[in-house]
């Protein structure tokens, strides 16, 4: 789960506030689809995927699908949950890849065990702070959707499993800026996870240290549904092809499109 270091004004209820007057517009600013694409690289980078295969992951509040845009492009699978129909609209006129489904994530997860590799959120459970029905009561929202959550993730359960449930903690990238400084929630299920160090801390003596960086270098092959081998030709026009459906600019394809070309000396 990922969020801003800014806590943003309660506006009523997601469903409500993200109207199809607000969804299109929410989609189309350009400094969100920025800072959605920036934050989906790092929830998924966090996860800490097999590079040798491709996973199946949930998408928590994935609104219009920016977040899933980038699940995509990594070569993965995944199923997006919201609560507010405008914005599942936008992502089904925007043709996203993953399948979409329309609730309320503080009514639980309504999956079965062990269905997910992995869990993303962008911005979204914070919603679940906020009593908007007189019925609605944020601890106990909280509490039935992580627990579901955690059964959803959960492979194996076995007389010799902890009772404890969720290991992790809080990762948080350069936790001396105003504006860079992210949130990014890490749950671990079953076995214990090495939790992740946060960008942008600094060493005793001021020298910066990324011990969050992971190798870019991930080789996908091509599986049973077809998904090509990332940064091949097959995957750049696919990839091209799902931007001008999107409604972005996109180069024309011709001849060189995806060739390797020669180091300069």
């Amino acid at each position: 789960m990922a969020g801003s270091g800014r806590r943003p004004e309660h506006r009523g209820p997601p469903e409500l506030f993200y109207d199809e007057t607000e969804a299109r517009k929410y989609t189309q600013n350009s400094r969100v689809v920025e800072i959605q694409s920036q934050m989906s690289e790092r929830a998924v980078e966090l996860l800490g995927l097999p590079q040798d295969r491709p996973c199946l992951l949930l998408d928590v509040g994935c609104g219009s699908g920016l977040s899933g845009d980038y699940i995509s492009e990594e070569g993965h699978y995944w199923i997006g949950m919201d609560i507010s129909p405008a914005m599942l609209d936008v992502a089904v006129e925007r043709e996203v890849e993953g399948d979409l489904l329309l609730a309320d994530v503080g009514d639980g997860i309504p999956f079965r065990p062990g269905m997910f590799d992995g869990c993303i959120s962008i911005s979204a459970v914070q919603w679940l702070c906020n009593a908007d029905k007189k019925s609605h009561s944020p601890p106990k929202r909280l509490y039935r959707f992580f627990s579901t959550l955690y059964t959803a993730l959960l492979e194996l359960i076995t007389a010799q499993a902890m009772r404890a449930g969720f290991t992790g903690g809080m990762v948080v990238d350069y936790p001396n800026s105003t504006k860079a400084k992210k949130f990014f929630l890490c749950l671990f299920v079953g076995a214990s996870g090495t939790l992740p160090k946060g960008l942008g801390t600094e060493c005793a003596d001021g020298e910066e240290v990324h011990q969050a960086k992971f190798t870019n270098e991930r080789t996908r092959f091509r599986n049973a549904k077809g998904k090509s081998v990332k940064k091949s030709r097959d995957w750049i026009l696919e990839k091209k092809e799902r931007r001008r459906r999107q409604g972005k600019e996109v180069r024309a394809d011709t001849k060189y499109t995806g060739r390797k070309r020669r180091p300069r000396f």
